[in-house]
């Protein structure tokens, strides 16, 4: 089953439950300074579970263009080295505003991922987690839906309390995992299972989330009406569906791997440096060509920066595949090729995100060679020593003179061994930007005393009598 196909049969079984078809909102938030890119399906519903903003409907489905890097959710340092990390990806969803709840949302999964109809996933490879104090959702998975109790796992907060960001509506929530087999379990002390290890033998897929609190500055404050938020990462579904091991296995990338391999003349045989190059470019070219489709410019801060960072790592790790020119911009076709179909703006829009892409590839590629050449040196001197981290005050040099980016720093570090004083260099660009902030306030000061000089300079001299007198009268003259 094709990642297009899941797409369609999710929108269409939610549909078929009453849900409206609602689409994907833009990856900048709308309104919402709280957030950097749009990181759920649930952002653009913000409100409406706040109970700020009411919709003519109360079930909805969408198919939603994600961002995460940069901000609280941020997978780009696992990019390329992971099975299951993107920076861009599709979270398809379903929710309820004050409609149907816990009962009803599980009873919904359960049928879309098993029934023979939709995507008839066998029962007895199917793993649940709740919220530990969650006595609802046992009852719900166990007793109305039929999951035995032995493949119900109860995690804590940090897994199974699930919340947008420092502030907004929150609550418990239950995800579903797929077992991918006993031969890939892991040798962990307390045996291979969801609660004590973790591991890429359980596949975490669909996270149903029930809105009961609104997350404030100063604690939980249950919502009026509660409601249900689901995520279902789409290209995690597609491996399951195509029985691959990795994320970067399944359908949506070959095209883009193809695109890489015939501007290369390298092949993507999924494992060393290599692969990792090619997950990083593909992964990368996809997500700034729906970030500059959505109006993201490359720039400064920002949005744009993060942009920037993502843009950069993908063409330092070109150097691994011999890429000497800009490229990424090519690859970028092969992306509109893959997901225009789906999302039409990345079509319409490809030649502004080609050209924007060139540029910024052009601006990098004057200065990376220098700069890695810099990198290789410090890291050449730290061995010779016997040294192991970076200072921040070198990682801060790379970005300030050659645009390095730290994630481009660390990366190269990782690969050979070292790692970097992250906070070192977190505090080098503090000191940096008070350095500037001072020196445009004495700038300012500077040409304000120097405008009111030049105002004074015909005006002719007064006479101050304040030694012998009480009160005196004047005149303003400038």
């Amino acid at each position: 089953m094709t990642s297009a196909e899941i797409r369609q049969k999710f929108i269409d079984f939610f549909k078929s439950k009453g849900h409206v078809h609602v689409p994907s909102s833009s990856l900048v938030p709308h309104n919402d300074p709280t957030l950097l890119f749009t990181n759920a399906g649930m952002n653009q519903f913000k409100d409406v579970f706040l109970g700020l903003e009411k919709r003519e409907y109360t079930r909805a489905v969408t198919a939603q263009k994600c961002v995460r890097a940069g901000g609280k959710h941020n997978d780009l340092d696992e990019v390329g080295f992971t099975a299951r990390h993107h920076t861009f990806f599709e979270m398809l969803g379903n929710f309820s505003f004050g409609d149907y709840f816990k009962e009803e949302a599980l009873a919904y999964a359960w049928e879309f991922i098993t029934s023979p109809e939709w995507l008839g996933l066998p029962k007895e490879r199917l793993w649940v987690s709740i919220y530990k104090d969650d006595e609802e959702a046992f009852e719900v998975w166990h007793k109305k839906v039929g999951v035995p109790a032995e493949r119900i796992v109860r995690l804590g907060e940090k897994d199974n309390f699930w919340r947008m960001g420092d502030t907004g509506p929150c609550g418990p929530c239950s995800e579903i995992f797929w077992d991918m087999g006993p031969e890939y379990a892991c040798d962990h002390p307390d045996g291979c299972r969801i609660d004590t290890c973790g591991c890429d033998r359980w596949r975490e897929f669909w996270n149903n989330v029930f809105m009961q609190y609104n997350q404030t500055p100063d604690g939980l404050v249950p919502l009026e009406r509660t409601g249900v938020d689901t995520g279902l990462g789409l290209e995690r579904m597609a491996t399951i569906m195509q029985g691959v091991w990795s994320n970067w296995d399944i359908d949506i990338w070959q095209p883009i791997f193809a695109r890489i391999s015939e501007l290369s003349g390298k092949q993507y045989r999924g494992e060393g440096p290599e692969a990792v190059a090619f997950r990083v470019i593909a992964d990368h070219a996809r997500c700034c060509t729906f970030l500059i489709a959505d109006g993201v410019r490359f720039s400064n801060e920002g949005r744009g920066y993060v942009m920037r960072r993502i843009l950069r790592r993908a063409v330092r790790f070109g150097r691994t595949l011999g890429f000497t020119e800009p490229f990424i911009w090519k690859v970028a076709e092969a992306v509109a090729d893959v997901m225009g179909d789906a999302y039409p703006e990345v079509r319409e829009q490809l030649p502004i995100i080609q050209e924007e892409l060139r540029r910024e590839e052009e601006r990098f590629l004057r200065t990376l060679e220098q700069g890695m050449a810099r990198l290789e040196e410090i890291l050449e001197r730290m061995r010779q020593k016997g040294e192991t981290v970076v200072s921040g005050q070198d990682a801060f040099v790379l970005y300030d003179t050659y645009g390095f980016p730290l994630d481009i720093v660390r990366d190269v570090a990782r690969e050979q061994g070292f790692t970097v004083d992250e906070q070192g260099y977190h505090a080098a660009m503090a000191e940096q930007r008070a350095r500037a902030r001072a020196a445009r306030d004495v700038s300012y000061i500077n040409e304000v005393q120097s405008r009111i000089a030049s105002h004074l300079e015909d005006v002719a001299p007064t006479a101050f009598v304040g030694y012998t007198e009480l009160t005196a009268e004047g005149r303003v003259l400038a």
